[in-house]
């Protein structure tokens, strides 16, 4: 059976202190509700520790009203590194992650007089009438505020939503469309441009040239999670007049910063040989299954042409509600059929209320 992408579960944020800044994305993004928290070794991650398990906590938090969550990552055992240079726009890696609002005028006003010190931009007009700003978190990672009218719950609380998509930093575009393109799928091109950009001026290094390629899906995603996730895009961006350096070159997995983006998947198999066929070959494979505190399924990495790490799960087993001991069995679901709405609701019941 083939490989079936249903969206981008979350993204892997490595922080400094997992507790302010959780707190601070409650705050700010409403990523307030944890699915899973777990706090062990990561024993299989060795490629990227430095050849050694590490003890960590990790919190994966979502935004319920519709889109990817945060995998919230602080290492236990060190103290996570930042980059060993100034990280610059268009450096490979994961530059920046997209997050859903349904109106950017009034989510920029709020933001602005929530957290003035973290803006980074003016709301700057993409495309033809969308409108879309960026601002920084407690470690300097970087998110973009952009509109969709793609949501999971009609009546928003706010004007946010979780993960939208993500902004990656690379050497070679066309090489990069392989992958991106080819085996995730984000094969409509929306915009394709190269030059300057006003809307990057206030970004480190924005006033340079630059390729732009925004990549969404042309087909609705499928599987368990699919209308919880929503639609997604990648903005691949490539300088073209310097060679980027690696973000986490010298680092380890899960240092500060955008540590991987994770796609929510089913039929692994068939996607191991997917990937392995385009010369992506699983650089980590929990094989049968992995055990996350009350959430359990399976799991595998990538390495995009620049070393970006691509993460795929496949879930297994989701607590509903925690506390009555209630979990999905999703092993034994259709392939593509999507978890009912009314179920997927039950995850708010396990959120944090500041």
């Amino acid at each position: 059976m083939a490989a079936i992408i249903s969206g981008i579960q979350q993204i892997g944020i490595g922080v400094e202190n997992i507790h302010t800044s959780w707190k601070w994305y409650r705050k700010v993004f409403g990523m307030n509700t944890p699915v899973f928290d777990d706090d062990s070794t990561a024993e299989l991650m060795l490629p990227y520790t430095g050849g050694k398990p590490r003890d960590r906590r990790a919190v994966l938090a979502m935004n319920m009203q519709g889109g990817g969550g945060f995998e919230i990552w602080q290492y236990k055992c060190r103290k996570p590194q930042p980059a060993k240079f100034d990280v610059k726009w268009g450096d490979s890696g994961i530059l920046a992650t997209k997050i859903k609002t349904d109106n950017s005028k009034a989510s920029f006003n709020y933001h602005k007089n929530l957290i003035p010190e973290y803006m980074m931009s003016d709301l700057h007009i993409r495309g033809k009438k969308s409108q879309h700003y960026y601002v920084k978190d407690l470690d300097g990672n970087i998110f973009e505020l952009t509109e969709t009218d793609s949501w999971f719950k009609n009546k928003l609380k706010t004007n946010t939503g979780g993960a939208h998509g993500v902004v990656i930093g690379c050497s070679d575009i066309e090489k990069s469309l392989e992958l991106y393109k080819n085996i995730l799928d984000y094969d409509k091109v929306v915009f394709d441009e190269s030059g300057v950009f006003e809307d990057w001026e206030q970004l480190n290094a924005g006033k340079e040239r630059y390729r732009r390629v925004v990549l969404q899906h042309s087909k609705p995603r499928k599987g368990s999670f699919s209308r919880l996730l929503g639609p997604s895009e990648v903005e691949l961006v490539q300088p073209l007049d310097r060679e980027p350096q690696k973000i986490y070159e010298d680092r380890m997995w899960g240092d500060l910063g955008f540590i991987h983006i994770c796609f929510d998947v089913k039929n692994m198999e068939s996607l191991k040989e997917r990937c392995a066929q385009s010369g992506f070959d699983f650089t980590v494979d929990s094989a049968n299954s992995f055990d996350m505190g009350k959430a359990a399924g399976r799991f595998a990495y990538i390495e995009d042409p620049d070393g970006t790490l691509i993460e795929f799960v496949e879930t297994h087993k989701l607590p509903i509600i925690e506390k009555l001991g209630w979990y999905m069995d999703i092993s034994t679901r259709p392939a593509e059929k999507p978890l009912p709405n009314w179920m997927l609701r039950m995850l708010e019941l396990n959120r944090v209320k500041d």
